[in-house]
Formats: structure tokens, sequence, C-alpha cells
């Protein structure tokens, strides 16, 4: 009775965090302000085997004093160790292939490495509105391992294309098992700086026969708990030298 009392406790207590952890995280330097949301879905999901995941992540850039914002540098975005990123039997696109290409033309060069969409928005100084744009995400090989390649169009103010590649490693210690990482080349001449972008990865495809899915993970509740705390992501967005900003985002699984 008492460990059904306390099994009864325990989860009780990880709902009442649920609301707090389920929050967008927000950090802020100077007149600087960084907050990052993500979820994943479905939320229930196996305990000792994975199962395909779709993943989203949001993210926005302001200043308090409405000035321009600087340009983001440098991205890193690790996720949670029992996620798992594999892209074996998928299609690779070069970032050479999309260089100055528009999103209809990305599509129909790479679609079957196809693994993400989302938008963005750059803010542009003296730009009468906000430029808004599409983004694609690409599977794809650099230094002949597995990268990520992020095309981002736009056409208002001007016509830009931005080829973001973002490398992918995997460790087994700690949290978080799998890293993506890259820098953000300039964007209209270095005045352009990404304040927004929503990007949802995931799919699912067949290789040799057999179902895959791009992203997929478990659920390691505990014995005798269906509920689990699920560190997400954990990301740092690097401005300059002295002006990093780190989030980490903590989930909730549910096992099936």
């Amino acid at each position: 009775m008492r460990l059904r009392i306390c099994a009864a406790l325990l989860v009780l207590t990880l709902c009442l965090a649920l609301g707090a952890a389920a929050s967008a995280e927000t950090e802020q330097k100077g007149n600087l302000r960084v907050t990052v949301d993500g979820r994943f879905a479905p939320k229930k999901l196996p305990r000792h085997r994975l199962a395909g995941i779709t993943f989203q992540f949001t993210g926005s850039v302001s200043t308090t004093d409405g000035s321009h914002p600087p340009p983001l540098k440098r991205l890193q975005v690790a996720i949670n160790r029992h996620g798992r990123l594999s892209s074996v039997g998928l299609p690779v696109c070069s970032a050479g292939a999309l260089q100055s290409t528009s999103s209809e033309a990305a599509l129909a060069l790479c679609r079957p490495a196809l693994v993400g969409r989302g938008t963005f928005e750059v803010d542009v100084p003296f730009a009468e509105t906000t430029a808004r744009g599409r983004v694609l995400a690409f599977n794809s090989r650099r230094h002949g391992k597995p990268s990520l390649l992020l095309h981002l169009f736009v056409t208002v103010p001007v016509r830009v294309t931005l080829i973001v590649p973002l490398t992918i490693s995997h460790s087994s210690k700690g949290d978080f098992g799998t890293q993506l990482a890259g820098n953000v080349p300039k964007l209209a001449g270095g005045l352009g700086a990404i304040t927004n972008i929503d990007l949802t990865l995931g799919r699912s495809y067949r290789y040799r026969g057999e179902p895959r899915n791009y992203l997929s993970a478990s659920c390691s509740a505990p014995a005798g708990l269906t509920l689990a705390p699920f560190p997400l992501v954990k990301g740092t967005f690097t401005f300059s030298k002295d002006q990093s900003f780190r989030a980490k985002l903590i989930r909730f699984c549910h096992v099936r």
C-alpha cells in the first residue's frame, strides 16, 4: 500500500511539474532576448523500443528597445539520448546543388532527401516590412559524415537563398545523445538577422523493404510508472564571441 501511495504521489508531482516544464524558455542579456520552444509527437511512446516521431522547434530573437538584433553566427542543438536520428537509406542532397535556388527549385532537385520544413522571418535594417520565407531541411553528407542542410529562401525585400549546413554527431554520455551544429552564413551582406524560425523535422520511409524513421524515440519511464520527464533539447545560440545564449527544454513522455 505504501509503495502505491508513493508512486501515486510521484505521478502527481510529475503532472504538476508538467505545466511548468512545457512552457518556452526565455533568456535575456542586455537588450537582447532569445526565446526557444519545442515539442514532439506523438507523446505516447513504447518503453523498450523506438517509434517514429516528429520534432518541432521554434525560436525567436528580439530586443527590448526595438533596435535591430545582431545576426546569429552559430547554432548548436542537442537531442535527448533516448531519441535517435537515422538517415540510413535516405537519398542525400548537396549544398552546391541548392545554391541560389528557390524553395520550389530546391524541392524539384532534392525532394527525396526532404526531412523537414517550416518558416522563418528576417529583420533587415531600413526595410519597410519583415521578410518572411520558407525553410526546407534536407538529408546530406559533409566530409563523409551525415549532416542536415537548412535551405532558407525569401523574396522580400530582395530574393535571397541561405544554406545552413549542420553536422551531426553522436555521444553515449549525458542526457543528450545527438548534436547538430553549424555556422550561419551572412544574410543580406551581414545586415539581415533571423528573428523567428519554426521548423518541424521527421519523416517515415522504407529501405530494403523495411519501414524506417528519420527521428525515433522511446519513453524510459521507471518501472510501475507511465509518465517520465523527457529532456527534449539543449541549444546554444552564438551571436558574438561574448554573447551566447543557452537553453534546455524538458517535456514529458507517456508509455503506451
